[in-house]
């Protein structure tokens, strides 16, 4: 079957001038979810809503249950809905569509209701019957959840966001109607740090961390202007003259995912990272965990199956800056302490040089 056109006119993620750091993090998210999303903290206007909508573009559509409104998947359990569970275990045969790679975005100002879902009111007058309106949380099933200045939600949103981010499941109870459906997203959240600052708790839940800033060089911003020029001129024409990158970049994606699985990481490295993560007195496992995955996720990108030093170096300070406690005079650690711990560890000469340790496309 053919799939159906996309309507969406997006600006190819490939066609993104610089914020390499960004990009990278994003995808490595995707090739593996469990890393647990990314926070973008830095200066507006920097790109950061375009970025997110063109990586949900840039991936390969899935498939879904034809009509399902949880997105759920037609042979992982863990991915349909109670529904869709029971429809499988009687034997029924699954209607399945393609669908793209759903994007969604939390407003600040949206309520619990419309997060989690809630009583369809309008069946329940005119059929009589207590039915569950899915929530956005929904929505995001098996794709993207963006909340832009995630400093500024509401503490209530954060801590249902948050469940949900961790479980991978969202329960609402409602009006006699309790209804469990799965919520499995990359969380992404960006903000500015001179407009609030963010709880430890929900810094620490984000799986990596990345600064972007303006561009500064005077060539680079007259070669965004003119990026945005173009598409906005004929988005069509644009697009089309990337489609190839585009391609090649969905195709890597998708092997990584599939090489994921083979990746190796030797005790020695894994000792190491954990070792980082004892010297820096960072809070819990988590920051051991999402190094080890990062690094992984970064080896399958690459095309490799044994993770290196310098997979470990790359990730590292994205994975653990926002987990330190804090320094009064940072408004979030720029990743020097982590690169000093790291030198440290692993024996090498600090030499101020922060090349190696920049998470970047490899050329």
């Amino acid at each position: 079957m053919t799939p159906a056109p996309r309507k969406r006119r997006v600006f190819p993620f490939t066609a993104i001038v610089g914020q390499e750091e960004m990009k990278l993090a994003l995808l490595l998210n995707v090739i593996d979810p469990r890393i647990g999303g990314v926070m973008i903290m830095g200066d507006r206007g920097t790109g950061k809503s375009t970025t997110i909508r063109a990586l949900a573009d840039l991936l390969p559509e899935i498939d879904v249950v034809a009509g399902d409104p949880y997105n759920s998947s037609p042979d992982d359990p863990d991915l349909q809905s109670a529904e869709v569970r029971a429809r499988a275990e009687q034997g029924e045969e699954l209607p399945v569509e393609p669908r793209q790679v759903p994007m969604v975005d939390l407003p600040l100002g949206a309520t619990e209701d419309r997060l989690c879902g809630t009583i369809d009111i309008e069946k329940a007058l005119s059929e009589g019957v207590r039915a569950f309106e899915p929530g956005l949380l929904a929505k995001a099933n098996r794709g993207l959840l963006y909340v832009d200045e995630v400093n500024l939600l509401d503490d209530h949103l954060v801590d249902v966001l948050l469940d949900s981010a961790a479980s991978g499941w969202n329960t609402v109870e409602r009006e006699g109607v309790s209804v469990r459906h799965p919520a499995r997203f990359v969380l992404i959240g960006s903000g500015n740090p001179e407009e609030g600052e963010l709880r430890p708790q929900l810094l620490d839940r984000f799986g990596m961390s990345v600064e972007v800033r303006t561009v500064r060089d005077p060539e680079l911003r007259v070669q965004v202007v003119d990026q945005r020029t173009n598409f906005d001129s004929d988005p069509d024409s644009f697009n089309n003259a990337v489609q190839t990158t585009q391609d090649a970049l969905q195709a890597r994606v998708v092997a990584a995912q599939r090489l994921l699985g083979q990746v190796q990481i030797d005790d020695d490295l894994r000792i190491r990272i954990s070792g980082i993560c004892g010297e820096l007195d960072v809070d819990g496992l988590r920051g051991d965990i999402v190094t080890n995955r990062a690094a992984r996720a970064l080896a399958a990108f690459e095309g490799r199956t044994e993770v290196t030093e310098d997979d470990v170096s790359r990730v590292v300070a994205c994975c653990l800056r926002h987990r330190l406690r804090k320094d009064p005079l940072e408004q979030i650690d720029s990743g020097d302490r982590v690169v000093k711990m790291f030198c440290k560890v692993f024996n090498r000469s600090d030499s101020g040089d922060r090349s190696a340790f920049e998470l970047a496309l490899a050329a």
